[in-house]
C-alpha cells in the first residue's frame, strides 16, 4: 500500500469519526508518530501533505533533523514541518528540545516547563506546550492527576517563550471501551474546566491508531497515529 493511500485511509477515518460526532473534519489534527522510522519515511508522508510528526526519542529525532538540513529543499521543508516531542522529558534534555521542536506534548513538572521556557531561543516562536494528564491513575503512567495538571497549566500560562495550547493523555492499555471512554471524558472535563477558568486552550490530544474514533467522539482535537501509518515497529534496530 502506498504512503498516499495509508494517509488517505487515516484521514478518512478521522473525517468519518468527526461526521458521526457532529464535528467538522477540520476539527481534528493528525500527528504522525514517526519514532523508530527513518527520515525517508517522513519525507514520503510529507510529499503527500502530512506536516506534523511526533518523536519520542530525542537523539533519534535530532539525527533526523540534522539529516534534513542536508536536503536540497531543507529551507522550505523546515518552514512547513512541525516537529513534536511526545516522549518523557529529562531535565538534562530540555535545551535541545527547546531549540529544535515546535511542540512538546509531555510536560508534567513545573521544573521542566521553566527550563523549556528559559532555554527557548529568542529568535524562535513560543514553544507550543501540552500538559500530560494521567487519567488512568496507573503508577506506571507519566502525567499528573487532573487537579495537579490544572495547577500546572495555570503556572505555565504566561511563561516567557511558551504557548500553553492544551492537555494530553494516554489512556489505559485496554480493549474495554467503557473504561477508555471514561478516561477520555475525564480529560475532556479538565480541558473544559481550564477554558472556563481564564485559559484559552485549543488542543486536546488523545487517541491513537486503535481508538481514535472513540477519542474524537469524546472531544479530541489531535490524534497521534503511528502503526496505522508507518506499520509495525522494530525496536531491535
Amino acid at each position: 500500500m502506498s504512503r498516499a493511500t495509508q494517509l488517505a485511509e487515516i484521514q478518512n477515518r478521522i473525517t468519518a469519526a468527526c461526521h458521526k460526532a457532529g464535528r467538522p473534519g477540520s476539527a481534528v489534527k493528525l500527528l504522525a508518530v514517526s519514532k523508530t522510522f527513518p527520515l525517508s519515511d517522513i519525507l514520503e508522508f510529507y510529499s503527500c501533505g502530512q506536516t506534523a510528526f511526533g518523536e519520542n526519542y530525542l537523539q533519534e529525532a535530532l539525527d533526523k533533523i540534522t539529516q534534513l538540513a542536508d536536503h536540497p529543499n531543507a529551507q522550505t521543508m523546515n518552514a512547513n514541518l512541525e516537529w513534536h516531542f511526545i516522549g518523557p522529558i529529562q531535565s538534562n534534555k530540555t535545551k535541545p528540545i527547546a531549540e529544535n521542536f515546535s511542540w512538546v506534548h509531555s510536560v508534567d513538572r513545573l521544573k521542566i516547563a521553566q527550563r523549556l521556557s528559559d532555554q527557548r531561543p529568542e529568535n524562535l516562536p513560543p514553544l507550543n506546550v501540552l500538559v500530560q494528564i494521567n487519567t488512568s491513575g496507573e503508577d506506571s503512567k507519566s502525567g499528573l492527576s487532573p487537579a495537579l495538571a490544572i495547577d500546572l497549566c495555570h503556572q505555565i500560562h504566561g511563561m516567557k517563550n511558551m504557548a500553553l495550547r492544551g492537555i494530553m493523555t494516554i489512556p489505559s492499555n485496554t480493549d474495554n471501551t467503557d473504561q477508555l471512554k471514561s478516561e477520555f471524558l475525564k480529560c475532556k472535563s479538565v480541558f473544559d474546566s481550564l477554558n472556563s477558568n481564564g485559559l484559552s486552550l485549543d488542543t486536546l490530544s488523545m487517541g491513537m491508531s486503535a481508538d481514535l474514533e472513540l477519542a474524537i467522539e469524546c472531544g479530541s482535537s489531535c490524534v497521534r497515529v503511528g502503526s496505522a501509518l508507518f506499520g509495525a515497529r522494530d525496536y531491535s534496530k
